[in-house]
Parts: structure tokens; sequence; C-alpha cells
């Protein structure tokens, strides 16, 4: 009895590490944060994914979101659809302290 719960113990363990190493992995391009993943083919989505990791500062990063978008956009009206607005900046954590702004 003592070793079934020893094996549980480390089972939940270890699946409960698998969920934290998860939360704090590098950021995934899904259809619930990026605006046109539906208008996007696989290659391009693995593209995009790719190339929003790269990015080290946030004017880069917010200059390529915003053709990102209107490329979407465009697509979206060519097939007659609505795409959501008001999504998160993706880019805001390349942004300098606030105390370093000016």
């Amino acid at each position: 009895m003592r070793a079934r719960a020893h094996v549980l113990a480390i089972i939940l363990m270890v699946s409960g590490c698998g969920g934290l190493a998860q939360a704090g992995g590098p950021w995934r391009a899904n259809e619930g944060n990026t605006r046109g993943w539906m208008l996007m083919t696989p290659k391009e989505r693995i593209e995009h994914q790719a190339k929003m990791r790269s990015f080290d500062n946030y004017e880069d990063c917010h200059a390529y979101q915003q053709a990102h978008h209107r490329l979407m956009q465009e697509r979206a009206e060519q097939a007659g659809l609505a795409l959501p607005e008001n999504g998160r900046d993706i880019c805001a954590h390349l942004r300098p302290p606030a105390a370093t702004r000016e």
C-alpha cells in the first residue's frame, strides 16, 4: 500500500511540474492569440511564431505586428470575414521599464 502511495505521489508531482514548465515556456501562436490565424497557411503560422519570438526591441516587434494585422485585415475583407479587435500587445514585454521611458 505504501509503495502505491509513493508511486502515486511521484506521478502527481511529475504531472504537476509539466504544467508549470508549459506555463513558463515560450509564447506559442494559436487561434486564440493570433489575429487572422484562420487566414494563414500552416507554414505562415510557423514563420509568424518564429518571427514574433525573434524580436529583441519593441519598435521592430510592433512594426511587424502592425504589418501583420494589416495583411490579415486585407485577407479577411477579401474573404468577407470580420477579425476581432483590440487584442493583447504581444510586444509589450519588450518595452523598456517605465522608469527609463521618456
